[in-house]
């Protein structure tokens, strides 16, 4: 299909995405590559694709329903992309078919995503939400990651004006802590996002993966507008203290991760082999053993496929979704096809009664594995210092 079609056509036949996640468990090896694929129904009727017009609100950021994650663009997330090109026409596919909200970070390449963001938003730069983050220790001048986290005030803002030259404007409409440093106090922290506020270079923060406590204080300095951390249906740990946390205090929640790392889509099964520095190979949730497991969810996702007349990606993210109205989850794409999948999911949605049975078959299942690598997940949920 050639690309001008692929931005008008995606394809969701039920019988295909009903047999696919089936058979998952039978089929013999397959690369990362190879699933990340993800055909929505070969030699099905094709529909035409969906223009996102749905909108929620994150604080008091209006963002579209379903934005973008541009972690993967720069290649050496997941692998290797296409070409650069083509993530500045995915992103720019994506403001077309209706999505406001880009998500990126000055460590996703380092930097390298943020440029490609910048160039693919300069002309629409006033109609969409550009969202990005601080807090690794990265050498503003160089890129190059030096051991651990830095928040330090001073480097928070040499930091953001890095990020506000990359990404070709002079303000940042949602500047998160990327993780939380546990040797700043995140007054600290807050006081120079204020700061950066005042000036006009920020609009609005949040905080990414936070402890509970560190929210509170966060917000107390200068409102929270958003948390990001990992939500989907194979980590749920946000429903203990962080969303209800959000839904007290009025903050937006932003999910990284919807669809588990593509798992939840449907494309990975135990005989899936990652190719050399993907990162997914080192999450234990994806061990072979993990990964048997855990196919019942995808089994689950499939009958529930056929049922609504939907992919399983597709609604993974609508369940997301129907959990709160100001949950926005933010699932990556590398190809045209997956993000038009994405936005389709502005076409299924879950009554109550189904999203209650759904959820109760999903509370039934065991999931297998941690979520991150052990060293990644110690910096989830910590609490900052005391001033």
């Amino acid at each position: 299909m050639s690309d001008n079609n692929s931005r008008r056509r995606f394809l969701v036949g039920a019988a295909a995405v009903a047999a696919a996640p089936a058979v998952a468990g039978l089929v013999g090896p397959t690369t990362a590559a190879q699933a990340s694929s993800r055909p929505a129904g070969n030699g099905a009727p094709a529909r035409t694709a969906t223009t996102l017009t749905s909108r929620r609100r994150l604080g008091r950021l209006e963002v579209s329903s379903i934005g973008l994650g541009c972690q993967t663009m720069p290649g050496n997330l997941y692998g290797p992309v296409s070409s650069r090109a083509d993530m500045i026409k995915i992103i720019r596919t994506a403001v077309d078919q209706g999505v406001t909200l880009f998500d990126t970070a000055e460590s996703y390449g380092p930097f390298e995503s943020e440029r490609i963001v910048g160039e693919a938003l300069r002309r629409v730069r006033d109609d969409v939400v550009i969202a990005s983050k601080f807090g690794w220790n990265i050498d503003p001048d160089t890129g190059q990651q030096l051991p651990g986290l830095n928040s330090r005030p001073a480097h928070i803002k040499r930091a953001v004006d890095g990020m506000l030259q990359r990404l070709r404007t002079d303000h940042i409409d949602l500047l998160y802590q990327h993780r939380v440093d546990p040797q700043v106090p995140i007054e600290y922290v807050a006081g120079a996002v204020k700061d950066l506020i005042k000036a006009g270079k920020v609009r609005h923060w949040g905080l990414s993966e936070p402890g509970p406590q560190t929210v509170r204080r966060a917000h107390a300095v200068h409102p929270l507008t958003a948390i990001q951390n990992e939500y989907s249906l194979m980590w749920r740990g946000p429903e203990q203290q962080i969303l209800p946390l959000c839904e007290e205090l009025g903050i937006g929640f932003v999910c990284w991760a919807p669809l588990a790392y593509g798992f939840t889509t449907g494309t990975i099964n135990p005989y899936t082999r990652f190719t050399d520095g993907d990162f997914r190979a080192f999450v234990p949730r994806h061990s072979q053993e993990n990964l048997t497991a855990n196919m019942p969810v995808v089994q689950l996702l499939s009958e529930w496929a056929v049922r609504k007349g939907a992919t399983p990606g597709q609604l993974s993210l609508a369940w997301s979704q129907a959990q709160k109205p100001w949950i926005v989850p933010i699932p990556s794409a590398t190809r045209t096809s997956h993000l038009l999948e994405n936005i389709g999911t502005e076409e299924f949605a879950f009554t109550t009664a189904e999203l209650r049975e759904f959820t109760t078959a999903l509370n039934a299942i065991p999931i297998r594995g941690e979520r991150l690598p052990a060293f990644v997940l110690a910096l989830s949920g910590v609490e900052a210092p005391l001033p």
